[in-house]
């Protein structure tokens, strides 16, 4: 099992960026995969999750309604598309996968991680 992130990247206040995790090793009808950040400092937090046995999805209250996560299966990709970017959001993003298959908010949960893509929001 496999996954990489890329995406991250400096954006002003209010901007947008996408997240990519390439995933391989793994068929995501039976795992979950979520996107987790640690801003310096502060301990690990899980982001959103999705996951492959029912479909359903898991945000954070700090990102609900500006960030969302979809999944493009003919490239073994999940995605994070994150608007509306604040100072606070800046952190190193990790994407996961936990073959338990359904969504997990902890980072206990995932047993296999990608490395970081670091996001910095500041103008």
């Amino acid at each position: 099992v496999q996954l990489q992130a890329s995406g991250g990247g400096l954006v002003q206040p209010g901007g947008s960026l996408r997240l990519s995790c390439k995933y391989s090793g793994f068929e995501l009808n039976s795992y979950a995969i979520g996107w987790l950040r640690q801003a310096p400092g502060k301990a690990r937090e899980g982001v959103s999750s999705i996951s492959g046995n029912d479909g359903s999805s898991y945000y954070a209250e700090s990102v609900k309604g500006r960030f969302t996560m979809s999944r493009d299966d003919a490239e073994n990709t999940v995605y994070l598309q994150m608007s509306s970017l604040k100072p606070e959001d800046t952190a190193v993003y990790y994407c996961a996968a936990d073959p338990g298959g359904f969504v997990a908010t902890e980072d206990s949960a995932y047993a296999y991680w990608g490395q970081g893509t670091l996001v910095t929001v500041s103008s």
